[in-house]
């Protein structure tokens, strides 16, 4: 069954009422003013109606719009679309300490944390937080006879029958048994395909791997959510602006800002090429483009639209932050004649 045959089978069963009204697709479609939508696939016609701004005025919320065309591209994204890629993947040796692994929890503000042995190539499972809590927990037990003196004891680290001074942080990890699977999928999988899979294995991360069994990222199901209803920030998630500064005096600009984003700043396109725009989409991506190699840091990058890359931050396997000057008055105003 193709992608949009089930996306059709979904939806043909669904009624607005259970009085004999007509169903929930037929209204829209009249709502839309496609008389002939059965005559063309379902999706066209959703897509086409909500690209579409000129047809006798707005039907849905602007929130509403979003959503369901973020639903119609999710089913076009592969798994290579929306995965962390391997340089940002934070994970911990099975063979280090307890203490290693509470450490890059408290840094990395994850509730899951891959396990690899000597190389991330070689993974062997993940780590879930509340699972090292548990752990913690069931190894602080002092009993019920300690917990009433406990009660009494004068240093927080005895309270409700818990000593944590009792859990040995020294401990390997993999000798705990708080390792879980994850799953192992391609970076050509439908992203669709990925979520459904999570769905029914409740196993909310996956590990992508190439055909040499290479790790290259990881998705976790907030990722995939994520492509649905848009970004989703918790209490622990930082407020970190992608790109600081003013047109006047310049920006500075994390690698890892969208292309996108960057030319709403400056008012004009950096990339026109469609091939080159489906081999990057940061900023990042763009540099390492323009000089076919990871620069250094303080290296300077001229890009033809007027602006020049200052490198800030870098490391031998990718670009961390940028400083963003112009070279001719307007390339950061939106007058710049960008040649590419």
């Amino acid at each position: 069954m193709t992608n949009q045959d089930s996306f059709d089978s979904d939806l043909k069963p669904l009624k607005v009422e259970a009085n004999g009204g007509a169903s929930w697709l037929a209204r829209l479609r009249e709502r839309l003013g496609f008389e002939a939508a059965d005559k063309k696939a379902i999706r066209e016609v959703l897509d086409k109606a909500l690209r579409d701004e000129g047809q006798g005025g707005q039907v849905l919320a602007p929130q509403q719009r979003d959503m369901l065309l973020r639903i119609l591209r999710f089913g076009e994204l592969r798994v290579l679309d929306v995965m962390v890629p391997r340089a940002d993947i934070n994970a911990v040796d099975e063979q280090a300490p307890l203490s290693e692994l509470v450490q890059v929890f408290q840094q990395a503000g994850h509730s899951r944390i891959p396990l690899f042995r000597e190389t991330l190539d070689d993974l062997r499972g993940m780590v879930h937080i509340k699972d090292l809590v548990g752990w913690l927990v069931e190894q602080s037990s002092t009993g019920p006879i300690a917990a009433a003196a406990a009660a009494h004891a004068e240093t927080p680290m005895h309270f409700a029958g818990i000593d944590l001074t009792r859990a040995d942080l020294s401990q390997q990890i993999m000798g705990t048994k708080i390792r879980r699977q994850v799953l192992y999928v391609p970076p050509s999988m439908p992203a669709l395909n990925l979520f459904l899979r999570m769905q029914t294995t409740r196993i909310h991360l996956a590990m992508v791997v190439d055909e040499y069994g290479g790790t290259d990222g990881l998705v976790s199901i907030e990722d995939l959510v994520e492509q649905i209803v848009g970004e989703i920030e918790d209490e622990h998630d930082d407020e970190e602006d992608l790109v600081q500064g003013d047109g006047e005096t310049g920006f500075i600009a994390l690698a890892r800002t969208p292309i996108s984003e960057l030319e709403s700043r400056v008012g004009f396109k950096l990339v026109t090429d469609p091939q080159e725009a489906e081999d990057f989409d940061t900023l990042g991506g763009l540099v390492v483009a323009l000089i076919g190699r990871v620069p250094v840091r303080g290296e300077l990058i001229h890009h033809p639209s007027g602006l020049e890359f200052e490198i800030l931050d870098a490391d031998p396997r990718r670009i961390k932050k940028l400083r963003i000057h112009r070279t001719r008055p307007g390339a950061l105003s939106g007058d710049a004649e960008p040649s590419i």
